[in-house]
């Protein structure tokens, strides 16, 4: 059972690795594509917040990459970092809200919210699996008194 939980929580988390591997490749001098994709998005929250699209972008990367390593080895670490991530960049990523149900930007981001979102409830529900588990405590040996 320990592999199975083990292989499960290596293929979980290249989701995000492979993602940060991949946008890290990207990046380039101007954030790479996930900078052009977040740019638009990101003007709306850009007004109240004084920080640049590169440094979010750099901060996704650094969370989906640190986050999958640790989640590997277990740690709840690793996956509260994953839900910060999935936490942040869903809403503003996925902004189906914006659009009218009947444009089809309405159905493309809507499908990737909720598959964002079964990735958060799944994080939600490797934390709560390893909160509720007791962790094993060293059985100290009684010394057995002889009878005569």
């Amino acid at each position: 059972m320990a592999f199975a939980s083990f292989l499960g929580r290596v293929l979980f988390a290249s989701v995000f690795i492979l993602s940060a591997y991949q946008e890290f490749n990207e990046y380039g001098l101007d954030g790479g594509p996930a900078a052009k994709a977040l740019g638009p998005k990101y003007d709306v929250f850009a007004k109240r917040v004084q920080s640049q699209v590169k440094h979010l972008v750099t901060a996704a990367i650094a969370l989906k990459g640190f986050g999958g390593i640790l989640f590997i080895f277990g740690s709840s670490l690793g996956a509260f970092l994953l839900l910060l991530h999935q936490l942040i960049a869903t809403t503003i990523l996925y902004d189906f809200y914006n659009y009218d149900s009947e444009e089809k930007e309405f159905a493309q981001l809507f499908i990737k919210f909720t598959q964002n979102m079964a990735l958060f409830g799944a994080l939600l529900f490797f934390i709560g699996m390893k909160n509720s588990i007791p962790r094993r405590q060293s059985k100290k040996k009684v010394s057995k008194t002889k009878t005569v």
